[in-house]
């Protein structure tokens, strides 16, 4: 398949020529990606395309076996997990990673760099996800798929963050979870926080993306405007298909 890749300007992070090996499988293979400042990138594909691997890449969760990430201009492949962090990238992984016995307050208390809620940033969230307020003190491991997403996605933005990653955030929720889901985004757009978020509901997507990456085997086959895509029917087909 032909390969298209559109350069960003001034990227916040940039992906040239990364490999991923897990174990014996050579996961990403050459993964080339520009996350523009500002706005929401999606990362489309199928199951088994390198997805949620390159999200892990990205917080040296998994180590890059070659290639290089730039991240606000500074090299950081080989940083660690805890200060990739630091440098103002928050990751909620699939598996959504709260902690089922602590309280939804507990685990967003344990997200804070100081330990302490800001009340002014608390009341936006709640503005964000008004279900937490109900449910704050009840422990995180009660609560529905939809309501654990609020707070793995609460904990994530508890501090400012410049660079969100967010993997299948959709996947098993309610169409009315999703609707408040993509709500939340469109605000967290508004706050200069740059969003990659992996999925495969290209509807959920198409509507609120700015920039679109497809990947399959390991590469990026595809990368440009969500709006381009959205209107052109034929490229659907082809990129598409291969989630199928």
């Amino acid at each position: 398949m032909h390969e298209f890749v559109v350069a960003a300007d001034n990227p916040l992070l940039e992906l040239r020529g990364v490999h991923t090996h897990i174990g014996e499988y050579h996961i990403l293979q050459g993964v080339d990606m520009c996350v523009p400042r500002s706005g929401l990138t999606v990362l489309l594909g199928r199951n088994g395309a390198g997805k949620s691997t390159t999200l892990r890449t990205i917080m040296n969760l998994w180590a890059a076996s070659a290639g290089t990430i730039h991240f606000d201009g500074e090299n950081i492949e080989a940083v660690q997990t805890p200060d990739i962090a630091r440098r103002g990238i928050a990751f909620v992984p699939e598996d959504m990673g709260i902690f089922s016995d602590l309280s939804v307050q507990d685990n967003l208390r344990l997200a804070s760099i100081s330990g302490r809620l800001n009340h002014a940033r608390l009341d936006w969230i709640f503005q964000l996800f008004p279900a937490l307020k109900r449910f704050w003190l009840r422990p995180g491991g009660t609560l529905s798929g939809g309501q654990k997403q609020m707070v793995a996605i609460a904990r994530a933005i508890i501090e400012p963050r410049k660079l969100l990653l967010i993997d299948e955030p959709t996947k098993g929720l309610a169409p009315s979870i999703v609707d408040n889901l993509a709500e939340a985004l469109i605000e967290l757009k508004t706050h200069d926080t740059t969003i990659l978020l992996v999925e495969q509901n290209f509807n959920f997507v198409r509507s609120i993306g700015d920039h679109v990456a497809v990947m399959d085997d390991g590469r990026i086959i595809h990368s440009g405007s969500m709006a381009t895509l959205s209107t052109d029917e034929t490229l659907q087909e082809t990129l598409l298909s291969l989630q199928a």
